[in-house]
């Protein structure tokens, strides 16, 4: 085989817009189409707000305006605005910034010099300005490039920065900005940082009682056990309840603002902490998994110069507070073990709720032991000989890997289905779990059922969830099932396990449905995939003529080679989300309850719709 020249020819330097245009995951993690929370466009957002709040926390600037309309995003904040003299070089030129001088930014959100510039790099317009001193300065950029730079003026705008952009559409394909994907991003950012204000297209986001305000926005009254534990430090926040429904542990953890969903050293050293503490304060050498069983809690910490264990900031690996203070875990643990110590002796109530539900959770484990190791044995057995499980070689936990947060489980049903999507998938990050059959309805039904129920437990096994979420083999879970009435049951059978036992994967943005083409229109020379009648339509025009048209029974009527394109870089994922206004014990007895005269109304006048159209495109 003849041997590739390698010359100077083929040396080349990158600029710093070249290199992250070319490598975006580096610096945002995943690209997606804005259907999953950590989907870079929301990055990009972030790393702009993320400047705001580090002027808001020292103290400059208390309201952060932000416009998201169609694709374009304006964020204006009224801190101390950026030195105009550096305007052009804090957005253009990489390890530029203010915080590497920590006397400016002691405990900021981003270290690095790399944020805004990945914006710039990353958007087909960007523009930013800064009024400060009377005076204004603002330049323009496309791709990074730098389009116009205004001469410095004479400004009476009130001071601060503001930073407009528009992603750029070749390297986000076929984008969409959800707005409560933003709102979730707004929430943490004022919960983080009480006496902030955040306008987002004019509504208010604010918080006073911080992480407190957080587990209860994001719990209904009647699934709490006992009122939320708030306890504050200098640099730590805490707060803690047990759930009366769920199951497992759900973890808020934050560093320097930034949250971590992928936990690390400060959320280890929490979780210790807290068994550590109680079984002090009750003089019992309780189980870890006992105490921690269906914990809900938030922990924020302020680190100086935190080290993350990756660009987008997930997961720390710091194990020193910085500043003279202990290591990280030293000091979660002296300030968990005396204040919350106080808590439970100066509020029996709580103290006395929390010992029974710590002895309720160890009768069932011990219950439940012979069952439970019998189905670890049956869930290695199973993945052993792969009947169940297609793996894929990345997982989430692989931090030195840029394509964790692509991890994706295909749940599906048929071994046609699963056989297509095994066949067309990317076996770097792609895994795919069989059903055999419909799932069973475990609405009402306690943890014992997932042991017994092979589906459940090798699923349960599959995605590494029995105690906590912390170890979750894949970022995104997506059920794809046929999209016909079977399907659409399919679907909410699997959504009521989650529910019932999981809950948290669905509040934490893991859980998707994939939308696969209801129609194939093609003539010789262009082939066009249809999610919709209107969609099929359009094609039609397009195509003119008198096209083929296919209208897809099942997800196994779709070749391997076709599948590749509604898995690939084209995937279309709709987010399962919970409604905050409902508990998700209401949510579960509405729809997979007794038949209730509400129930069949609800199906009357907002299902049939869809059901009819369903049998319509099946005929």
């Amino acid at each position: 085989m003849a041997q590739a020249q390698y010359t100077e020819e083929n040396i080349r330097s990158l600029d710093w817009k070249e290199h992250i245009r070319m490598r975006p995951g580096m610096y945002i993690g995943k690209l997606g189409d804005g259907s999953s929370a950590d989907d870079g466009i929301y990055i990009l957002l972030k790393e702009v707000i993320d400047n705001c709040i580090d002027e808001f926390v020292m103290g400059a600037g208390k309201t952060i305006d932000i416009s998201v309309q169609g694709d374009r995003v304006v964020v204006r904040d009224y801190g101390r605005g950026i030195p105009l003299g550096k305007v052009v070089d804090v957005v253009s030129k990489m390890n530029t910034g203010g915080k590497y001088d920590t006397r400016a930014f002691k405990k900021s959100v981003g270290l690095n010099g790399v944020g805004t510039k990945a914006v710039n790099a990353l958007s087909s317009y960007f523009r930013v300005e800064s009024n400060r001193d009377g005076q204004s300065k603002s330049a323009e950029f496309q791709t990074g490039e730098l389009l116009n730079e205004e001469l410095l003026e004479e400004s009476s705008r009130r001071r601060g920065t503001k930073v407009t952009f528009t992603p750029d559409e070749s390297i986000f394909k076929k984008y969409k900005y959800r707005n409560e994907y933003i709102e979730r991003m707004l929430k943490n950012y004022v919960y983080l940082n009480p006496g902030l204000t955040i306008l987002f297209n004019g509504e208010k986001f604010f918080s006073e009682n911080g992480l407190k305000d957080l587990l209860e926005d994001n719990n209904s009254e009647g699934d709490l056990l006992y009122p939320i534990i708030h306890l504050k430090g200098e640099d730590i926040e805490v707060a803690m309840t047990h759930s009366r429904t769920q199951y497992s542990e759900e973890y808020h953890s934050f560093v320097n603002g930034q949250h971590t969903t992928q936990g690390g050293t400060h959320q280890s050293a929490f979780r210790e902490a807290i068994v550590k503490t109680i079984r002090d304060f009750y003089g019992k050498n309780y189980d870890p998994s006992d105490i921690r069983k269906s914990i809900i809690s938030a922990i924020s910490i302020k680190v100086m110069e935190p080290v993350f264990e990756s660009q987008t900031k997930t997961k720390l690996g710091s194990t020193d507070m910085g500043g003279g203070l202990p290591t990280v875990r030293t000091y979660i643990n002296d300030f968990v073990g005396r204040q919350l110590d106080n808590y439970l002796h100066k509020n029996p109530e709580t103290s006395e709720k929390l010992q029974r539900k710590i002895m309720q959770a160890e009768r069932e484990r011990k219950e439940l032991s012979g069952i439970r190791k019998l189905a670890k044995e049956r869930a290695k057995k199973a993945s052993l000989h792969n009947k169940k499980l297609r793996d894929c070689r990345v997982h989430l936990g692989d931090m030195k890997s840029e394509a964790r947060l692509q991890t994706t489980l295909f749940i599906t049903e048929g071994d046609s289905a699963s056989g297509s999507i095994t066949k067309s998938r990317d076996v770097n990050t792609q895994a795919v779990f069989s059903l055999r059959g419909k799932p069973l309805n475990s609405y009402g039904m306690s943890k014992k059922i997932v042991y017994e129920n092979e589906e459940f437990n090798l699923l349960q096994a599959a995605l590494n969830i029995e105690d906590s979420l912390e170890d979750l083999r894949y970022n995104n879970i997506v059920i794809a099932t046929d999209a016909d009435v079977d399907g659409m049951h399919i679907r909410l059978l699997l959504i009521t396990f989650f529910l019932q036992f999981f809950p948290e994967l669905i509040k934490e943005n893991h859980l998707y449905i994939l939308q696969t083409p209801l129609f194939r229109v093609r003539n010789k020379k262009e082939t066009i995939y249809c999610y919709s009648e209107e969609e099929k339509k359009e094609a039609i025009k397009k195509l003119s003529g008198k096209p083929e048209i296919t209208r897809f029974k099942g997800l196994g009527e779709i070749s391997p080679d076709e599948f590749k394109h509604f898995i690939g870089d084209d995937i279309r994922l709709e987010p399962v989300m919970l409604d905050k206004a409902m508990s998700i014990e209401e949510l579960l007895a509405f729809y997979m309850g007794k038949n209730t005269p509400d129930r069949q109304e609800f199906i009357i006048e907002n299902l049939k719709v869809e059901v009819d159209l369903v049998e319509e495109n099946q005929l």
